[in-house]
């Protein structure tokens, strides 16, 4: 179900909310009174616009391959790590912690499979920028591994206090040097 479109004012207001609390908290925020009382809405809402919360977390997890949809579209679009990539991540900062849950979470029912989805959305075009900024000489297998580790990284280190256009140009930094050593430059 695409949220944009065929979803209710109330129905958008829901999932912003899960969505954010999901990301932030992880799984165990989904409960509807506290997100009744964070959107301003009757927690009876919640019942007439979704079955169960298992319902509702299905949703989110589209939500979030739609929006990761949206992530690579932008990547497609960038020229440059920074300021190009370093921009696109700080304005998508929610689903960045969205994707971090996710990997916290995997082995939560339909957790991995859209984890492993949004990723190959957003990898190709990820791994693109860098390997043309690096001029990196590797193969399509090779690109793909280093990236996953570098990518597994990131997400351990990611901090909602942290996440910023500093630290991200120095992560970066870090990245481009080992990449470099890696590469044999």
């Amino acid at each position: 179900m695409s949220v944009s479109m065929s979803t209710s004012a109330a129905q958008r207001h829901w999932l912003q909310c899960g969505y954010e609390l999901f990301a932030l908290q992880g799984p165990t925020a989904l409960k509807i009174e506290p997100m009744a009382a964070r959107v301003g809405i009757s927690k009876s809402s919640f019942y007439h616009h979704f079955a169960d919360l298992e319902g509702f977390q299905e949703q989110l997890l589209a939500m979030h391959i739609e929006r990761a949809a949206v992530i690579a579209a932008k990547e497609r679009a960038a020229q440059h790590i920074d300021p190009d990539l370093v921009n696109i991540l700080l304005e998508h900062r929610v689903d960045l912690f969205f994707s971090r849950q996710l990997r916290v979470h995997r082995d939560q029912p339909g957790f991995e499979p859209t984890l492993l989805k949004a990723d190959a959305l957003v990898g190709n075009d990820f791994i693109g920028i860098w390997s043309r900024e690096l001029g990196l000489r590797w193969n399509a297998q090779q690109l793909e591994s280093v990236f996953s580790l570098a990518l597994e990284h990131f997400y351990l280190q990611l901090q909602p206090e942290r996440l910023d256009a500093a630290w991200l140009r120095a992560h970066f930094a870090t990245v481009k040097q080992q990449l470099l050593i890696l590469h044999g430059r």
